[in-house]
């Protein structure tokens, strides 16, 4: 039985119904009801839904064999897991995002508002610039509004919610696209059956370009 883990929301949904396509289909993920696993054991696979951000802590630590995480949380976190394919859904970008005048001041540390802490400070590592992290969980295109911070470093898909509020992209750092994981003793022992989906899934892909 491969246990699969589905980030919950619309992009689960998306993901789900490559695996369908893919011969993993289970029937009863489909009721209208709130349980959280579905397992079909004709084609030995069971789904649960977890939050998106958590996908990959089920993976790296074996409650789930497979899994679909945004690379966002991948560079974020870095769990030891297995990247096996770009599904190329779920499509954004990291950016960092500022007011529509905004200059980088070498001379002073530059103020940082994020949830993304791991990815901000690689990137201004990279640059040689000092910076202060200010970590928030929530609504972070306030913050430089306020001038709680000079900058952003956050997930941007049409930058509609930039532009109302005054903000626009400075630099881009890297695209984010939802991606196919694996646990690494799971692949060890389950290769075959794993291998199948990603290159089912990979086929699809091909066909649909």
């Amino acid at each position: 039985m491969l246990n699969v883990a589905l980030p919950k929301g619309r992009l689960g949904e998306k993901v789900y119904a490559m695996f369908e396509k893919a011969g993993f289909e289970c029937p009863s993920i489909k009721e209208n009801n709130r349980k959280l696993i579905f397992e079909n054991e004709e084609v030995g696979v069971r789904y649960f839904w977890v939050k998106p951000s958590d996908v990959a802590i089920y993976v790296e630590r074996g409650a789930a064999d497979i899994g679909v995480a945004g690379k966002d949380i991948l560079l974020e976190y870095t769990p030891e897991v297995y990247e096996l394919l770009d599904l190329n859904i779920g499509k954004c970008r990291m950016a960092v995002a500022g007011k529509k005048d905004f200059r980088y001041d070498m001379t002073r540390t530059l103020r940082v508002a994020t949830k993304f802490k791991n990815i901000a400070s690689s990137h201004y590592l990279s640059k040689g610039m000092d910076i202060d992290i200010i970590h928030l969980n929530g609504s972070i295109e306030i913050a430089p509004i306020l001038d709680l911070s000079d900058v952003i470093v956050d997930i941007v898909e049409t930058g509609t919610t930039l532009k109302e509020n005054n903000l626009e992209v400075i630099e881009e750092i890297v695209p984010i696209s939802a991606r196919f994981i694996a646990n690494k003793t799971s692949y060890k022992f389950k290769a075959e059956a794993i291998n199948r989906i990603v290159n089912q899934m990979a086929l699809e892909q091909a066909e649909a370009k």
